[in-house]
């Protein structure tokens, strides 16, 4: 049987998470497998890795044959550099000791580069979200000019419309009051121009009854005369 150990996918759409499983060469990618030794992360940076490394370096030892992402995973985290070392103890070529030294070594400036690398990586981070916030702080700076510009722009053609107004009021009311004091001269020489007619006394007086007979007698005597 050809063992393989290789990636098996979870995770969501665009959110790959993988295990890292032994299966047998001819199953699906996808489908059964005969034991799971780690998980790997992609969507972390540094990509998260967790794996068995002692069932890691015993399937390598086995012959099994890693897919090129997972070898490039075992040897990240050290399993062949273990197993070149466990055959050079077999070989004589150092003890045993000497070459859990080595490991130690080797994984001493791993975790220091590492560490490195996450601290680079939280700086850059915090540059980019300083450089975002500054960037954010500068285009609200924009709108808020803009905004106010506008706004100082409204409010001095509402204060010019206002002035404008009052002064066609103050116009209108001036030239109100001159028209009625125009009339109320008018009026006044009209008044003082003309007179009222005087009443005409009637000149002849209609006579009494007696009177026109008194006048009849004394004209009837003149005559007899």
């Amino acid at each position: 049987m050809a063992t393989r150990i290789r990636l098996q996918r979870f995770g969501k759409k665009n959110q790959p998470f993988y295990h890292i499983v032994i299966a047998d060469g001819r199953a699906p990618r996808d489908g059964r497998f005969i034991e799971k030794i780690g998980t790997y992360n992609t969507m972390t940076h540094p990509s998260d890795i967790k794996i068995d490394f002692e069932r890691a370096l015993y399937w390598v030892e086995c012959g099994a044959s890693p897919s090129d992402t997972v070898r490039s995973i075992l040897k990240r985290e050290g399993v062949y550099l273990m197993k070149h070392l466990k055959g050079g103890v077999a070989k004589g070529a150092f003890t045993e000791l000497e070459a859990e030294r080595k490991f130690k070594a080797w994984q001493d400036e791993k975790e220091a580069k590492l560490n490195n690398l996450k601290k680079e990586n939280a700086e850059k981070i915090r540059a980019e979200n300083k450089k975002r916030l500054e960037n954010e702080l500068k285009v609200k700076e924009v709108i808020a000019s803009k905004v106010a510009a506008k706004y100082a722009k409204i409010n001095a053609e509402a204060a010019k419309a206002a002035a404008e107004a009052a002064e066609a009021e103050a116009e209108a009311e001036t030239e109100a009051a001159a028209a009625t004091e125009v009339v109320v001269e008018e009026v006044e020489a009209t008044a003082t121009t003309e007179e009222p007619a005087a009443e005409e006394t009637p000149v002849n007086e209609e006579k009494s009854t007696g009177e026109v007979v008194a006048e009849t007698n004394e004209n009837s005597d003149q005559v007899a005369e």
